[in-house]
């Protein structure tokens, strides 16, 4: 295999005057943060968590300068562990990559070989940035669910801010599998966006917020993806039916839950925390082998937009406004 050692990559910079700056730049390997494991970089993806890192969000991102990019996919070129052989194709999200060691947006990476899985079969690794952490978080939300018992003849199951990543996917990883998806969004516009993916029902955010304030509200949701937070989950939990579940992984809305004990005490609601960062390698990997499999979204090629390295910029600006619907392929073959 060919010994790559400088390669491009968007770096993020802090400046003196505590600004931050992003440019693609030539690297060399050696660059690098230590890892037993070298990977040349097919695809990544843009996420939010890439986009705060990309203005020097504090909370994903302290030491700079700095590559984002939380998921990336490609060939290995080198594993000094032997867990890897080179050439063969990886996956590698969550962890730290992308936060403090340098991430999917540069075309090698070096990390330590328990971040990656195989590629699994049924996926390319285009696919697999098409879904990426937004994919896996979706999957990992719809397994906690039948863990905890939801089927679908318990009703329906609500996915908020249903145009995001994770929610498009979400609600497509549910409707193949038999449930009945009310999608909730405050995009109007997305609603064909939204049925095309498999949603039996569109309905606004304001819809599922209404009466967020009442100690309980009427039974209604067979269980819950959400991930808007804040009022959003509030309404979410007071409206799920008697022994539903609720997963909950972002705070777009708000981290804050105001909540009285009611829906669990009452109804023997659960609420489930999804955390994709340091999910158990066995885990993983299952949710993994059905997003390649009986989850994989029949229409995933209908939830990407792709573009290069040097096209991520309008990108990042236009995710941290919510003006991007599904998911943003990272091509840096072509960067």
């Amino acid at each position: 295999m060919k010994n790559i050692t400088i390669f491009k990559a968007l770096v993020v910079e802090k400046t003196p005057e505590k600004q931050f700056v992003r440019e693609i730049r030539e690297r060399d390997i050696n660059d690098l943060p230590p890892g037993d494991l070298v990977v040349r970089v097919h695809y990544s993806s843009l996420n939010y968590k890439d986009a705060l890192s990309s203005t020097g969000h504090p909370g994903v991102t302290r030491q700079f300068p700095h590559t984002p990019g939380i998921d990336a996919a490609g060939e290995v070129l080198s594993c000094q562990s032997g867990a890897f052989s080179p050439g063969e194709k990886v996956i590698v999200t969550g962890y730290d990559l992308g936060m403090e060691t340098d991430g999917g947006w540069g075309q090698l990476i070096r990390i330590p070989s328990e971040w990656a899985h195989r590629l699994p079969e049924g996926l390319s690794l285009r696919e697999s940035m098409a879904l990426g952490t937004a994919g896996f978080t979706a999957g990992l939300s719809v397994l906690k669910l039948e863990l905890a018992g939801v089927r679908p003849d318990q009703g329906d199951i609500l996915v908020t801010g249903a145009t995001g990543g994770v929610g498009s996917i979400a609600v497509s990883i549910l409707a193949g599998a038999r449930y009945r998806v009310v999608a909730s969004t405050g995009k109007e516009a997305d609603t064909e966006y939204l049925k095309g993916l498999g949603a039996a029902q569109v309905i606004s955010r304001d819809m599922v917020a209404a009466g967020a304030e009442k100690a309980v509200l009427a039974e209604r949701w067979g269980g819950v993806v959400d991930v808007v937070g804040g009022t959003t989950l509030v309404a979410a939990l007071k409206s799920t039916k008697y022994g539903g579940a609720v997963t909950c992984c972002g705070l777009v809305g708000s981290p804050e839950l105001s909540l009285n004990v009611y829906p669990f005490i009452l109804r023997g609601v659960s609420l489930i925390g999804i955390d994709s960062v340091q999910c158990p390698r066995e885990l993983r990997a299952e949710v993994w082998k059905r997003l390649a499999s009986t989850w994989k979204p029949a229409r995933l090629a209908e939830v990407v937009t792709e573009c290069a390295l040097q096209g991520v910029e309008p990108m990042i600006q236009a995710i941290l406004k919510g003006g991007v619907t599904g998911r943003v392929v990272v091509n840096m073959l072509e960067s």
